[in-house]
């Protein structure tokens, strides 16, 4: 298994269009990190660079110490696992997994070792003499990742394994690669994704991409509670959080910060330095919002609802006319619509963010 690290790391196409620049990441054995973003931020593009099979125009890939930019992706050690699943249809699954071995011309009984032990891992023992068609989509991603299992590679690579999934099916499969990677501490996995609930729940750490570069770096909840700027703050979390401009009123351990929406001044807990009359974005994410009777951070009229059964998002018009503010409340709340709200938060839950970036909270 393998260590991974990538120096300032470059994609441009056709010499002057640039999809990533000083990409600098450090993955270390055993961690299985996952690549999010927006569509067209690159994520996909940067795991094919790893893999081999986009060319790297900058920077350096290195795999266990050694530079891997000008290495065959066949040399490379990796197995990279496609949300196509690529499967021969014409093969059974024990077949479909034994390919590339054969092809490298293995003995026969370690073939048929590496077959037992990924088939064993992915429950997937009473289904190798099937063809792909008498298969689930799940039970054929299964096999798509036996294949990479039976390689034994240094690193695995996931391009959106899921996507093709309905709902339940990526529940579960989510849930059986969580339990794979169990049973292989020792391995490195490097997972894309446009879902975030992949992404809270299996990451090690996740790697947020924006702009052409890497926008922060850290553990699912790192990102969720500590978010470095504006983007993070609302890239993770559903709904995203919610942000007011304000003016700084007071500075200390405890900031005040009036809100240009009206209301009473809000205070927030921050180590950072922070001056009278700055201006700032205040970010409460909708789940740390509480309906009050007592002095709010926000009052305004709800202009619609919606109720999940366990909580009841609650959209808020602002007197200012900016943008809604979601509230995601527990339980189900009726009757609100038209109706004046007033929310409040906890200061711990605020965060402060001036020029885009955090004002770091304590």
């Amino acid at each position: 298994m393998a260590e991974l690290k990538l120096t300032n790391v470059a994609k441009t196409y056709g010499g002057s269009v640039d999809v990533l620049r000083d990409i600098n990441l450090d993955i270390e054995q055993g961690e299985l990190i996952v690549f999010v973003g927006p569509s067209g931020c690159g994520k996909s593009t940067l795991l094919r660079m790893i893999a081999g099979l986009e060319k790297i125009t900058g920077g350096t890939l290195e795999i266990e110490g050694a530079v891997m930019n000008d290495v065959p992706p066949a040399q490379r050690g990796i197995a990279m696992v496609f949300q196509s699943y690529a499967l021969y249809p014409h093969l059974t699954v024990r077949e479909n997994m034994a390919f590339a071995l054969k092809i490298a011309k293995k003995p026969k009984a370690e073939i048929d070792a590496a077959i037992t032990r990924a088939a064993k891992i992915l429950q997937l023992e009473d289904y190798l003499d099937r063809l792909p068609k008498a298969l689930s989509g799940g039970q054929r991603q299964r096999v798509a990742i036996g294949r990479s299992i039976v390689r034994d590679p240094k690193v695995y690579l996931f391009d959106e394994p899921l996507s093709n999934l309905d709902a339940a099916l990526r529940v579960a499969t989510r849930i059986e690669i969580a339990r794979l990677k169990e049973s292989m501490p020792d391995s490195t996995m490097i997972y894309v994704t446009h879902d975030q609930v992949e992404a809270m729940t299996l990451a090690s750490r996740i790697v947020v991409l924006a702009n052409k570069g890497i926008a922060q770096v850290g553990t699912p909840l790192e990102l969720y509670e500590t978010p470095d700027n504006e983007f993070v703050a609302q890239f993770i979390g559903s709904p995203a959080m919610n942000l007011l401009p304000g003016e700084i009123i007071e500075t200390g351990q405890m900031t005040r910060i009036a809100l240009d929406a009206g209301g009473t001044a809000v205070s927030a807990i921050t180590t950072q330095a922070s001056q009278l009359g700055m201006r700032v974005n205040v970010g409460v994410r909708p789940e740390d919002l509480t309906q009050t009777d007592d002095t709010p951070l926000f009052q305004g009229t709800v202009d619609f609802t919606e109720a999940l059964g366990e909580v009841t998002l609650i959209y808020v018009d602002r007197p200012d006319g900016g943008e809604q503010l979601i509230a995601k409340l527990p339980g189900i709340h009726k009757g609100l619509r038209g109706q004046a709200i007033k929310l409040g938060a906890n200061p711990t839950k605020v965060h402060l963010f001036a020029n885009g970036q955090s004002l770091r909270l304590g």
